[in-house]
């Protein structure tokens, strides 16, 4: 029931794009990239260290005038995330630079590479635009596909962790935070779009803070799955204190991971599926079909994952399901931060040589880098403690 629950809410998730502000006509990338570079060199010409706050500010009001208000970040996000948030990330480096007052080449250096990124990806979504049905139904489905796995991977873990654990009837408390972060999640995109208009910063700061939330809650659950990973040590567990260890705050805290998730990709979905209705303009049938599609993927992808999990041995299981939500965690620090720097709530400090890889919330600054780096120093005594039980364990 609640499976279908959850289905049903995703569903009208998804329909919520209909209600809001959709653009007039698709969106011209290579014009919005044209204005941005053009504002960008007159604010080159006139920098100097002395003036750095005056140019940070010239470069922010154009991510958030320009590239954010036009639609063209949730319309780039739409189609290649990796993108998007590359495009960010060299937002963030400019701005962090001139705020610093960096010497002008760096500046320079770092607005080129950023202008070069930029035009590349406006031509290439110009190029894509008008691609007919086939495109429109390939992005539909890639959307959902893309922004519902991730958050598929958390609340698949949670769900068999507690069916091994022999509770399964607490499994609804998980179903119960999905189908609260799904409206959550419309209300959000609805308030951004038609109630109360927020972008810019604020916005940014929203999305940021969600996503450092998010770490804490998902490096809590894993800590404390990896710290009952043994077999034996689980069939006590199960056996004496499966009350104990299914108290109300740890119910909260399996539900928060699953909500926090499932609300980080929610509120983004429904926002690119307004772009794209925007931008593909007469082919809702291809949207839909697409929708559709990956909605049965999903379910499909849930349920072979399910009950592949139910067959691996406790401890293997147990300990895969904590790296995975650690790892997941590491990955949303990194994109929290990132959504701050954008939001001027952090520094952005450029680090050369460091790759950009979204995926794995890997920035090149040093402010992205620490709050992953933080956590994984908190793995340190923990794969310590590990090392030396299993040490003893051998002698």
């Amino acid at each position: 029931m609640s499976r279908i629950l959850f289905q049903l809410l995703f569903v009208m998730l998804l329909l919520v794009p209909g209600l809001a502000q959709a653009q007039d006509a698709p969106l011209d990338h290579r014009a919005v990239a044209a204005r941005i570079v053009a504002q960008g060199n007159t604010l080159m010409t006139a920098y100097t260290p002395a003036n750095g706050i005056v140019t940070a500010d010239g470069f922010s009001d154009l991510y958030f005038s320009e590239f954010e208000e036009t639609g063209m970040e949730i319309d780039i996000g739409a189609a290649d995330p990796s993108a998007k948030t590359d495009l960010e990330s060299k937002f963030a480096a400019v701005v962090g630079l001139a705020t610093a007052s960096a010497p002008k080449d760096k500046v320079e250096q770092a607005w080129r590479a950023l202008e070069s990124r930029l035009v590349e990806v406006a031509e290439v979504r110009a190029q894509a635009a008008g691609g007919g049905w086939a495109a429109a139904f390939l992005q539909s489905l890639l959307i959902l596909l893309r922004e519902g796995f991730e958050a598929m991977l958390v609340v698949t873990a949670l769900v068999a962790y507690l069916k091994r654990l022999g509770a399964g009837d607490k499994v609804r408390v998980v179903w119960w935070s999905v189908a609260a972060a799904l409206v959550a999640s419309a209300a959000t995109a609805w308030a951004l779009n038609v109630a109360v208009a927020l972008s810019g910063a604020g916005q940014e700061a929203v999305e940021g803070m969600t996503m450092l939330v998010a770490a804490l809650v998902l490096a809590y659950v894993s800590h404390w799955l990896f710290a009952r990973r043994e077999a034996q040590r689980w069939q006590g567990y199960i056996k004496d204190q499966v009350n104990k260890a299914l108290s109300d705050g740890q119910m909260f805290s399996l539900g928060f991971a699953a909500f926090l998730s499932v609300y980080r990709e929610g509120a983004e979905t429904v926002l690119f599926y307004q772009a794209l209705m925007g931008g593909a303009q007469g082919q809702g049938s291809a949207i839909a079909l697409g929708f559709a599609t990956a909605t049965i993927a999903l379910v499909a992808i849930y349920w072979v994952m399910r009950n592949a999990s139910m067959k691996l041995p406790l401890g293997p299981f147990f300990a895969g399901t904590a790296v995975l939500l650690y790892a997941l965690a590491v990955t949303f620090a990194g994109n929290g931060v990132l959504e701050l720097q954008e939001a001027r709530l952090i520094g952005a400090t450029p680090l050369a040589g460091v790759p950009s890889v979204p995926a794995l919330g890997l920035f090149p600054t040093v402010e992205t880098i620490a709050a992953q780096a933080v956590l994984l120093l908190a793995l340190v005594p923990v794969i310590g403690l590990w090392a030396l039980k299993r040490a003893r364990a051998a002698s």
